[in-house]
């Protein structure tokens, strides 16, 4: 009689559990438990991030696949994973596009750390660092006898790999402006566009740009009435997404300025606005691609004060100043850092080939004027060597007394 008890309570026990997996791919003695850390799989991809839970330990908490989403976006169908009973155990798979980082609520985090770069140089890289969380949904009750379940993600790029075929990163910077009545923090961005009309971000091909290849660069404020305007106070760009690094080029600061940048705004509004063309760093000389980091030392002033800080270039520019200079305190705020990039720019270098210059259907052949000159003083002195040589013949020839005259003369002793 115990024995057919027994055996009543295992088949209630299979049923059970087998009603529990509801017929997925698991196993009642492996995945009869809450889940752990190891029940999650992260794959940090070249396209895609992809997530993979054991969808069993899942089911044995009391869940279902669509009460998993993307850093409790619950409500959203585009947040939530997919099933795979092809596997054992049976996952819920969640994949995120590197292109479309932050449509679920995903987090990027960019933070500059030594390293060595995409290209294969040694300096201070920034890594972009996306990271999230998958969750079930808080239940609406007081109090609930189902646990909470939370996995948490995390997979680190180059930054310089993330922004690849897509807009630039571009950091910004939170700016501290003192008044009367108190004190308000303005954001600054430094963003970076195709043309003139500052309508279009610029997007970096794969290939990179070619060189001298035109950008047009904006510094913006937000939060800022109209008593203030953004005021550049040096430009410098980099090979390295570090603003301090110890090889820079400068594009401008105070009235030294890069021929090839022009200054379209600075200190008139709430953008300044400028213009350079691009340009590869020599130290990538070895490589096919170069990157280039622009970082604008930036701050605010009262748009009263401001022409007063406008570096003044020309003559006649710092005699208007010196009438109109007043000694009252000028207002301004700190300073700030943004940067932007990376620029990839490409070397477009033809290796040249000897058989077109002596092609019959080439181009002729040209000489500088150097070689030139050189090649016509050998000439010239080889026919004035050639002249004197024969000159010199002659003369030796006339002085040589012929035969025909030493038969004619007789010597008198002989007669």
């Amino acid at each position: 009689m115990e024995q057919v008890w027994l055996l009543l309570l295992l088949t209630i026990k299979v049923l059970s559990v087998t009603t529990q997996f509801n017929g997925y791919n698991c196993d009642a003695n492996l995945h009869s438990r809450f889940p752990a850390e190891r029940d999650i799989n992260v794959y940090c991809g070249v396209q895609a991030i992809t997530m993979k839970i054991n969808f069993c330990t899942v089911l044995f908490s009391g869940y279902s696949e669509t009460d998993l989403a993307l850093n409790g976006k619950h409500g959203d169908a585009h947040c939530r994973g997919f099933i795979n009973n092809n596997t054992f155990p049976a996952v819920v798979i969640f994949i995120i596009n590197l292109s479309t980082l932050e449509t679920c609520g995903n987090t990027l985090v960019v933070s500059t750390v030594p390293g060595v770069n995409a290209y294969g140089n040694v300096s201070m890289v920034q890594i972009g660092n996306v990271s999230g969380y998958i969750d079930t949904p808080d239940p609406p009750t007081i109090i609930s006898y189902l646990p909470g379940l939370l996995y948490k993600f995390s997979c680190s790029y180059p930054l310089e790999y993330l922004v690849n075929n897509t807009q630039l990163a571009s950091s910004s910077a939170a700016i501290s402006v003192r008044e009367n009545n108190g004190t308000f923090i303005s954001t600054l961005n430094l963003l970076l566009y195709n043309d003139s009309t500052y309508s279009q971000q610029l997007i970096i091909p794969s290939t990179g740009l070619p060189l001298k290849t035109k950008i047009y660069a904006a510094v913006r404020a937000t939060n800022l009435d109209g008593r203030w305007n953004v005021l550049m106070d040096y430009c410098y760009t980099t090979p390295s997404g570090n603003p301090n690094d110890f090889l820079r080029y400068d594009l401008f600061f105070s009235c030294d300025k890069d021929p090839q940048t022009t200054i379209i705004e600075n200190g008139k509004s709430q953008m300044g606005r400028f213009s350079f063309e691009v340009f590869r760093f020599v130290k990538h000389k070895n490589q096919k691609m170069s990157t280039v980091f622009l970082h604008c030392v930036t701050k605010l002033c009262r748009s009263d004060d401001c022409p007063f800080l406008v570096p003044i270039c020309s003559n006649r520019e710092r005699r208007d100043a010196m009438r109109r200079t007043t000694w009252s305190t000028l207002s301004t705020s700190g300073n700030a850092v943004i940067s932007a990039g990376p620029i990839i720019t490409r070397s477009d270098e033809t290796p040249t080939n000897n058989s077109q210059l002596v092609h019959p259907n080439g181009p002729p052949f040209h000489l500088n004027s150097v070689t030139s000159a050189l090649i016509s003083g050998i000439v010239i002195l080889g026919v004035m060597s050639i002249f004197l040589f024969v000159c010199s013949l002659t003369l030796l020839h006339r002085k040589w007394p012929s035969n025909s005259v030493l038969d004619g003369i007789q010597n008198p002793v002989f007669n």
